[in-house]
């Protein structure tokens, strides 16, 4: 056997032994073991072919290139009135998105002050009904401390 042979053979200890025991565990295993040992170097090499011919296909159409700058924003197209009109439209939908921003920060703090007043209002009802309640004494009333029972 020559360096070449020996070096592509998969016919190791340990893969005959994983082999084995694929075979004991479950048949499958086994089965793919025998297929990984038989033709794994083609598979490899298969692999390697068909990645280098799709990154080939890639880079000669420049469709890695355009989807590097796409993540960053838009490219220029080379027609100059329309980049002209693309930027000058986001930019307005831009400020569009600021000026929505702040009417919802605003409603936001609208709503926050108007639970605080309605949270006011009632603890208000409750200390004027407790201290009504305290006044008159267990006696005067319906001899409940809570003044929402009725």
């Amino acid at each position: 056997m020559s360096h070449s042979a020996t070096a592509k053979s998969s016919w190791k200890g340990s893969h005959v032994a994983l082999m084995i025991l694929g075979f004991i565990l479950f048949w499958p295993l086994g089965l793919a073991m025998l297929a990984y040992i038989i033709w794994g170097d083609e598979m490899r090499e298969m692999f390697k072919d068909f990645k280098t011919r799709i990154d080939r296909e890639f880079k000669g159409s420049g469709c890695g290139h355009r989807h590097r700058h796409r993540s960053h924003g838009f490219e220029r197209t080379g027609n100059v009135a329309f980049d002209e009109y693309r930027k000058a439209e986001l930019e307005r939908l831009e400020e569009e998105r600021r000026k929505l921003e702040a009417q919802k920060e605003e409603f936001e703090e609208f709503l926050a002050e108007l639970h605080r007043a309605k949270d006011k209002e009632e603890f208000d009802r409750f200390m004027a009904a407790r201290h009504n309640a305290s006044q008159y004494g267990p006696a005067g009333g319906s001899g409940s401390d809570n003044p929402y029972q009725g």
